[in-house]
Protein backbone atom coordinates (compact mmCIF):
# COMPACT_ATOMS: atom_id res chain seq x y z
CA UNK A 1 0.00 0.00 0.00
CA UNK A 2 1.30 3.49 -0.69
CA UNK A 3 2.34 5.68 2.26
CA UNK A 4 0.81 9.02 2.80
CA UNK A 5 1.36 11.47 5.76
CA UNK A 6 -2.30 11.91 6.95
CA UNK A 7 -0.47 15.41 8.01
CA UNK A 8 -1.12 15.73 4.14
CA UNK A 9 -4.79 15.70 4.13
CA UNK A 10 -5.27 18.37 6.68
CA UNK A 11 -6.81 20.87 4.21
CA UNK A 12 -7.53 19.89 0.56
CA UNK A 13 -8.40 21.95 -2.41
CA UNK A 14 -10.83 20.02 -4.73
CA UNK A 15 -10.91 22.33 -7.39
CA UNK A 16 -13.99 23.77 -9.33
CA UNK A 17 -12.99 26.04 -12.04
CA UNK A 18 -16.68 27.07 -12.61
CA UNK A 19 -16.50 28.61 -9.24
CA UNK A 20 -13.47 30.96 -9.73
CA UNK A 21 -14.99 33.78 -11.19
CA UNK A 22 -12.16 34.53 -14.16
CA UNK A 23 -9.41 33.98 -12.15
CA UNK A 24 -6.93 31.15 -13.15
CA UNK A 25 -6.54 28.35 -12.37
CA UNK A 26 -3.08 28.20 -11.34
CA UNK A 27 -3.12 31.28 -9.60
CA UNK A 28 -6.11 30.20 -7.49
CA UNK A 29 -4.04 27.36 -6.25
CA UNK A 30 -0.99 28.87 -5.89
CA UNK A 31 -2.73 31.37 -3.35
CA UNK A 32 -4.22 28.78 -1.73
CA UNK A 33 -0.99 26.96 -1.25
CA UNK A 34 0.78 29.91 -0.08
CA UNK A 35 -2.50 30.06 2.52
CA UNK A 36 -1.66 26.67 3.88
CA UNK A 37 -3.46 23.96 1.67
CA UNK A 38 -1.68 20.64 2.00
CA UNK A 39 -3.14 18.55 -0.94
CA UNK A 40 -5.08 19.65 -4.25
CA UNK A 41 -7.22 17.41 -6.05
CA UNK A 42 -7.42 18.41 -9.83
CA UNK A 43 -11.33 17.34 -10.31
CA UNK A 44 -12.23 18.19 -14.21
CA UNK A 45 -15.31 16.51 -15.47
CA UNK A 46 -16.16 18.04 -18.51
CA UNK A 47 -12.52 18.27 -19.64
CA UNK A 48 -10.96 16.68 -22.80
CA UNK A 49 -8.05 14.34 -21.99
CA UNK A 50 -5.16 16.31 -23.69
CA UNK A 51 -6.38 19.55 -21.49
CA UNK A 52 -6.73 17.38 -17.89
CA UNK A 53 -3.16 16.02 -18.84
CA UNK A 54 -1.94 19.88 -19.80
CA UNK A 55 -3.24 21.33 -16.50
CA UNK A 56 -2.57 18.56 -14.30
CA UNK A 57 1.53 19.01 -15.31
CA UNK A 58 1.24 22.58 -14.79
CA UNK A 59 -0.28 22.37 -11.52
CA UNK A 60 2.34 19.44 -10.27
CA UNK A 61 4.85 21.97 -11.81
CA UNK A 62 3.68 24.40 -9.28
CA UNK A 63 2.70 22.15 -6.21
CA UNK A 64 6.56 20.30 -6.67
CA UNK A 65 8.90 22.57 -4.52
CA UNK A 66 5.81 22.92 -1.77
CA UNK A 67 5.78 19.42 -1.41
CA UNK A 68 2.13 19.52 -1.47
CA UNK A 69 0.51 16.52 -3.25
CA UNK A 70 -1.72 16.59 -6.60
CA UNK A 71 -4.16 13.86 -6.58
CA UNK A 72 -6.45 13.25 -9.45
CA UNK A 73 -9.98 12.92 -9.58
CA UNK A 74 -11.38 9.54 -10.95
CA UNK A 75 -9.22 9.59 -14.12
CA UNK A 76 -6.09 6.98 -13.63
CA UNK A 77 -4.48 7.75 -17.29
CA UNK A 78 -4.29 11.27 -16.21
CA UNK A 79 -2.85 10.61 -12.91
CA UNK A 80 -0.47 8.44 -14.98
CA UNK A 81 0.59 10.91 -17.24
CA UNK A 82 1.76 13.65 -15.14
CA UNK A 83 2.92 11.74 -12.27
CA UNK A 84 0.43 12.83 -9.39
CA UNK A 85 0.80 11.54 -6.35
CA UNK A 86 -2.61 10.43 -5.49
CA UNK A 87 -5.44 9.63 -7.01
CA UNK A 88 -9.33 9.91 -5.52
CA UNK A 89 -11.96 7.48 -6.64
CA UNK A 90 -15.72 7.78 -5.83
CA UNK A 91 -18.47 4.94 -6.15
CA UNK A 92 -19.01 4.81 -9.52
CA UNK A 93 -15.55 4.99 -10.95
CA UNK A 94 -12.70 2.58 -11.52
CA UNK A 95 -13.03 -0.15 -9.14
CA UNK A 96 -10.30 0.45 -6.17
CA UNK A 97 -8.89 -3.30 -6.80
CA UNK A 98 -7.92 -2.42 -10.44
CA UNK A 99 -6.86 1.16 -10.11
CA UNK A 100 -4.58 0.02 -7.68
CA UNK A 101 -3.02 -2.94 -10.27
CA UNK A 102 -2.81 0.19 -12.82
CA UNK A 103 -1.05 2.54 -10.34
CA UNK A 104 2.64 2.57 -9.17
CA UNK A 105 2.63 1.25 -5.58
CA UNK A 106 3.59 4.98 -4.33
CA UNK A 107 0.63 6.55 -5.74
CA UNK A 108 -1.99 6.58 -2.80
CA UNK A 109 -5.81 6.04 -3.16
CA UNK A 110 -8.97 7.66 -1.37
CA UNK A 111 -12.25 6.51 -1.96
CA UNK A 112 -15.71 8.05 -1.39
CA UNK A 113 -17.89 6.50 0.72
CA UNK A 114 -21.48 7.47 0.98
CA UNK A 115 -23.36 5.01 3.17
CA UNK A 116 -22.25 2.41 5.80
CA UNK A 117 -21.89 -0.39 3.63
CA UNK A 118 -19.33 1.23 1.57
CA UNK A 119 -17.21 2.09 4.89
CA UNK A 120 -17.54 -1.49 5.93
CA UNK A 121 -16.52 -2.54 2.07
CA UNK A 122 -13.48 -0.52 2.61
CA UNK A 123 -11.95 -2.47 5.08
CA UNK A 124 -10.97 -4.99 2.37
CA UNK A 125 -9.55 -2.52 -0.04
CA UNK A 126 -6.29 -1.36 -1.03
CA UNK A 127 -6.84 2.35 0.55
CA UNK A 128 -5.23 5.00 2.01
CA UNK A 129 -7.83 7.49 3.04
CA UNK A 130 -11.72 7.51 2.73
CA UNK A 131 -13.29 10.68 1.83
CA UNK A 132 -16.72 11.15 3.78
CA UNK A 133 -19.13 12.81 1.49
CA UNK A 134 -21.04 14.67 1.57
CA UNK A 135 -21.08 15.80 5.16
CA UNK A 136 -23.51 18.77 4.61
CA UNK A 137 -25.71 18.90 1.99
CA UNK A 138 -24.04 21.37 -0.61
CA UNK A 139 -24.23 22.25 -4.39
CA UNK A 140 -21.40 20.99 -5.49
CA UNK A 141 -21.99 17.78 -4.46
CA UNK A 142 -25.63 16.85 -6.80
CA UNK A 143 -24.25 13.29 -7.41
CA UNK A 144 -25.28 11.83 -3.84
CA UNK A 145 -28.78 11.00 -1.90
CA UNK A 146 -28.16 11.72 0.99
CA UNK A 147 -25.48 13.51 3.28
CA UNK A 148 -23.75 12.35 6.15
CA UNK A 149 -24.30 15.00 9.28
CA UNK A 150 -22.01 15.04 12.07
CA UNK A 151 -23.56 12.31 13.74
CA UNK A 152 -22.64 10.15 10.43
CA UNK A 153 -19.22 11.13 10.71
CA UNK A 154 -18.96 10.20 14.16
CA UNK A 155 -20.17 6.70 13.03
CA UNK A 156 -17.75 6.49 10.36
CA UNK A 157 -14.96 7.15 12.79
CA UNK A 158 -16.04 4.55 14.86
CA UNK A 159 -16.02 2.16 12.13
CA UNK A 160 -12.34 2.33 10.84
CA UNK A 161 -9.07 3.48 11.54
CA UNK A 162 -8.51 4.57 7.84
CA UNK A 163 -7.78 8.70 8.15
CA UNK A 164 -11.19 10.33 6.86
CA UNK A 165 -11.29 13.78 4.55
CA UNK A 166 -14.71 15.42 5.25
CA UNK A 167 -16.29 17.42 2.10
CA UNK A 168 -19.51 18.63 1.48
CA UNK A 169 -21.08 21.97 2.45
CA UNK A 170 -17.29 23.03 4.69
CA UNK A 171 -16.12 26.57 5.83
CA UNK A 172 -15.05 28.54 8.66
CA UNK A 173 -17.83 28.11 10.69
CA UNK A 174 -18.37 24.68 10.92
CA UNK A 175 -14.55 23.35 10.13
CA UNK A 176 -13.80 23.19 14.34
CA UNK A 177 -16.93 20.73 14.64
CA UNK A 178 -16.28 18.18 11.87
CA UNK A 179 -12.79 17.75 12.95
CA UNK A 180 -14.44 17.04 16.68
CA UNK A 181 -16.79 14.53 14.66
CA UNK A 182 -13.44 12.46 13.84
CA UNK A 183 -12.04 14.14 10.47
CA UNK A 184 -8.54 13.70 9.97
CA UNK A 185 -8.60 16.56 7.40
CA UNK A 186 -11.24 18.97 5.59
CA UNK A 187 -11.71 18.98 1.69
CA UNK A 188 -13.21 22.49 0.73
CA UNK A 189 -14.56 23.41 -2.81
CA UNK A 190 -16.45 26.99 -2.93
CA UNK A 191 -14.75 27.84 0.40
CA UNK A 192 -11.61 28.37 -1.41
CA UNK A 193 -12.59 28.61 -5.29
CA UNK A 194 -15.08 31.32 -4.44
CA UNK A 195 -13.51 33.05 -1.95
CA UNK A 196 -12.79 36.93 -2.34
CA UNK A 197 -9.45 36.03 -1.31
CA UNK A 198 -8.23 32.14 -1.70
CA UNK A 199 -5.32 33.08 0.54
CA UNK A 200 -6.41 34.55 2.97
CA UNK A 201 -9.38 32.13 3.37
CA UNK A 202 -7.08 29.27 3.29
CA UNK A 203 -5.27 30.61 6.29
CA UNK A 204 -8.16 31.14 8.47
CA UNK A 205 -9.40 27.21 7.76
CA UNK A 206 -5.65 25.96 8.39
CA UNK A 207 -5.77 27.63 11.22
CA UNK A 208 -8.69 25.96 12.57
CA UNK A 209 -7.04 22.68 11.37
CA UNK A 210 -3.74 22.83 12.92
CA UNK A 211 -5.68 24.15 16.66
CA UNK A 212 -8.45 21.45 16.28
CA UNK A 213 -5.84 18.75 15.57
CA UNK A 214 -3.51 19.90 18.34
CA UNK A 215 -5.84 19.58 20.94
CA UNK A 216 -5.91 15.66 19.59
CA UNK A 217 -2.28 15.16 19.93
CA UNK A 218 -1.74 15.37 16.24
CA UNK A 219 0.38 18.12 16.29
Amino acid sequence: MARLNPDALRLYLVTDQSLMRGRSLVDLVDAAVQGGVSCVQLREKHLGTREFVEQALMLKKLLAPHRVPLVINDRIDVALACGAEGVHLGQRDLPVDQARRLLPPEVFIGWSVETMDDVAQSAGLPLDYLGVSPVFATPTKTDTKNFWGLQGLIAVRAATRLPLVAIGGIHAGNASDVLRAGADGLAVVSALCAADDPGTAAAELRSLCDAELKTRGLR
